[in-house]
């Protein structure tokens, strides 16, 4: 795993898991790509910490799949305050100067994987 990469998605971990807002949003870049159920599109890291407050969502990490020197997969279990039973989810991020500059949650690693990929190929084309 690339050090800046891991260290920076691990530090959005930790600040999410610890409901942090602070330290939530000066984990992201101005702005961050989100990805999720109800949406997706660019938020600024106030909004970010907003999310973190409002969905009570905990993400623990349990595999790493490195895509790029910026990006990398992560499969986590999600839980949410109404339900304690965790969830199996795949999160692409994005890291750009130490920070969180996307995290795009999918149901799977299959759909994450395919994501990735493109991400990886039309950054490579720029």
């Amino acid at each position: 795993m690339h050090s800046v990469l891991e260290a920076a998605i691990n530090e959005w971990h930790e600040s999410v898991n610890e409901r942090d807002l602070e330290r939530s949003a000066r984990a992201v870049g101005n702005p961050i790509v989100v990805l999720g159920p109800k949406g997706a599109g660019p938020i600024t890291p106030g909004q970010f910490a907003e999310w973190v407050e409002r969905s009570g969502i905990t993400l623990r990490p349990q595999s790493w799949h490195p895509i790029s020197e910026r990006l990398m997969i992560v499969e986590e279990d999600a839980t949410w305050p109404e339900s304690k039973t965790p969830t199996r989810v795949a999160t692409v991020f994005r890291v750009a100067d130490g920070k969180v500059t996307a995290a795009l949650r999918l149901p799977n690693l299959r759909q994450a994987l395919e994501l990735a990929y493109i991400c990886r190929e039309m950054a490579a084309t720029e």
